[in-house]
Parts: structure tokens; sequence; C-alpha cells
């Protein structure tokens, strides 16, 4: 099945939108995975684009786009989870496995947000450890930092 891509540079690099029949099915930044074949965007990401620009811009703070990421059961569970964490707001792994009924689950939560091929846009920068602390992110840790910054600071300027 043929994807098409597009690239956005953004404060935190660039960005890869992936997407196939009408939807967004991955976001990754700085390298693209091999998704198979390829071709031009022509248009179909403009939304999501716009949307992402809107976000780093501070305009923001949720997004309305057709989303189809590949996963098994449980990482999709876990990924429409991710996607109810509010703008500017946390969770740990273990209130994410609550969430979900599965409150015995908070590695396989953590494995499974670590396979988001949608970050951002599903947030799960927005996930920390149970101490409070900022833990791995697929990113790094610093850019995971300079999103929740930024969420706080667009919080606080309204």
């Amino acid at each position: 099945m043929t994807s098409y891509v597009t690239t956005l540079d953004s404060p935190v690099g660039t960005i890869h939108l992936i997407g196939r029949d009408g939807a967004l099915t991955g976001l990754y930044l700085d390298e693209r995975p091999d998704v198979g074949p390829v071709e031009p965007d022509e248009g179909r990401l403009d939304d999501a684009r716009t949307q992402l620009e809107e976000y780093f811009a501070g305009e923001r703070t949720d997004f309305d786009l057709d989303l189809a990421p590949s996963g098994t059961p449980f990482q999709l569970t876990v990924w429409e989870a991710l996607r109810k964490v509010a703008y500017g707001e946390t969770a740990s792994y273990v209130d994410i496995a609550r969430a979900i009924g599965r409150p015995t689950a908070s590695r396989a939560v953590g494995a499974a947000n670590g396979r988001n091929p949608i970050s951002l846009v599903v947030p799960c920068h927005r996930v920390i450890g149970a101490s409070g602390h900022l833990v791995g992110y697929g990113w790094g840790v610093e850019r995971k930092r300079w999103l929740l910054d930024h969420e706080q600071r667009v919080l606080r300027s309204r």
C-alpha cells in the first residue's frame, strides 16, 4: 500500500508526516522510517501540517485529525487513552494503566507508549514516571521537557 509523506520544520526538529487513505498514520522526528512505497503528498496532509504549525505557535491545544495508527489491540487502547491526557497536563504510566482497566500493566503501557507512531498528536510526551520525573521519550527527554514547557507557557499566556 502506498503512503504519502511530507515534512515540517519545527522548534524540535524536522517532523515527517506520513498518511494513507486520508488519515495520518505516522509522525516522526528527524529520520523517516521505511514505510514502503511513497508518493508526493499533493496537499493531502495540509490539515495535519497546519494543525502542527498552530500547535507550535501556541494557537492550538488539541488536534482534530483522522488517525490510523497501526498496532496491536492493546497498543491502540493505550494510544486512545493518551489522547485523553489534556494539553498541559501529565499522567503516569500507572495512571494510563488504570484508565484502560489494566492497573498492573504499567510496564506494558510504557512499551506501547514507546511504540506510538503518531507522537505529539497522540501525546506520549505527557506521560511521566510515577515519581513525577520525566522518563524516557523517543524524541529525547530534552524535547519532552521543551514540549511540556511549551504547553505550560501557552496556558499561562491565556
